[in-house]
């Protein structure tokens, strides 16, 4: 009450010296001001950029290979030296006594009977004298006719005799005649009786090329992006003050408490969020601080910039909200400034940690 009292007279008292500074007039006795001054509004403008000009490249396509099978000689043929005396067996082997042939049979060639009509003299025609009987003339050649005679070609049939078919052959299979004889052979190798070691084969795969390599020519388009900038919408600077409530101008705890080496926001986090840092920041002009702590575990470094990263995420969490980023400040202090006993070395319990791993904030002027 005396601290409201005292408050209440400072503004009485202050009031003509407000409005010689600017401060707000008609101030209201146990209120608190912040003076706001309006930011600079933008926007985001998008433009399509060629980052990258088009071009010719080649491409190399491979060879290709195919797998082929050969045949390999993994090791050589010897001989090796046995001393015991050789074991025979006497077997059966079959052999072509008298190889099978094929016998020939001639079939002979048959013949046809043929004519052909033949001119043996060609048709004639010319002019023939004849002397006229009972000519009156002594002198004959005053009888003489002279007529035109045409006689016909003359032909004869001969008779031919025509092949229908030539002489062949007709094969006639006769078999082969088979039988066998015995043979003893070695069926155990005497001592220093030579045998052959024949030689040892494998199959490898190996590659080889079935088409070479070639290069084919590729356009690469000309590659575009589009750009995000932030212009200047509107230009600010008008001061304001706003009515807050004296107590946002210290440090008030969230009550936002991390999992153990943690800056992620958890659903109950976020919502305390929305129903204490939203309303405040759409109703008014002001700005905030965000401010996280950590506990005394851990090194000193890694807890500053672990408390970095929690006030981080709120800031990002109101952005995500539609906050303006120029009216939010985040703030990481570490095990700086700790709330309880819990420093390093002393020994205590988890809660009594958690109550250190917190984020608070405060009213700032701008």
């Amino acid at each position: 009450m005396k601290q409201k009292l005292l408050l209440g007279l400072f503004l009485l008292a202050g009031i003509s010296f407000s409005q010689a500074q600017g401060l707000p007039e008609n101030p209201e006795p146990g209120k608190c001001y912040v003076k706001c001054i309006t930011k600079d509004e933008f926007k985001e403008v998008e433009e399509t950029l060629q980052v990258y000009p088009a071009y010719t490249t080649l491409q190399v396509v491979p060879a290709v290979y195919k797998t082929v099978e050969e045949t390999v000689l993994v090791k050589e043929a010897s001989k090796k030296y046995v001393y015991t005396p050789a074991v025979y067996e006497t077997v059966e082997v079959p052999y072509v006594k008298k190889e099978g042939r094929t016998d020939l049979r001639v079939v002979p060639a048959t013949f046809g009977k043929d004519s052909n009509t033949y001119e043996v003299y060609p048709k004639t025609s010319g002019w023939e004298y004849k002397i006229l009987e009972d000519c009156p003339s002594v002198n004959k050649e005053d009888c003489v006719a002279a007529c035109f005679v045409e006689y016909p070609a003359q032909f004869r049939d001969v008779p031919f005799t025509t092949l229908a078919s030539d002489a062949t052959t007709n094969g006639i299979p006769v078999d082969e005649q088979s039988t066998t004889y015995k043979k003893r052979v070695i069926k155990t190798p005497a001592r220093m009786d030579e045998i052959e070691i024949p030689a040892e084969y494998t199959t490898i795969t190996r590659q080889v090329v079935e088409t070479p390599a070639t290069t084919t020519s590729v356009t690469v388009p000309a590659k575009y992006e589009t750009v995000t900038r932030t212009v200047l919408a509107k230009k600010g600077g008008i001061t304001t003050w706003e009515e807050v409530e004296c107590e946002l101008l210290n440090p008030t705890v969230l009550p936002i408490f991390y999992e153990l080496a943690s800056a992620r926001l958890t659903p109950a986090s976020k919502k305390v969020i929305d129903e204490t840092l939203l309303p405040l920041l759409n109703d008014s002009n002001v700005s905030i601080e965000i401010m996280s702590h950590t506990d005394s575990r851990g090194n000193d470094d890694y807890n500053k910039s672990l408390s970095q990263q929690r006030a981080n995420s709120v800031v990002n969490y109101l952005v995500s909200k539609g906050v303006s980023r120029s009216r939010l400040t985040a703030r990481g202090f570490g095990e700086s400034r700790l709330t309880n006993r819990c420093s390093n070395g002393v020994d205590c319990s988890e809660a009594e940690h958690q109550r250190n791993r917190r984020t608070e904030f405060r009213v700032i002027n701008n």
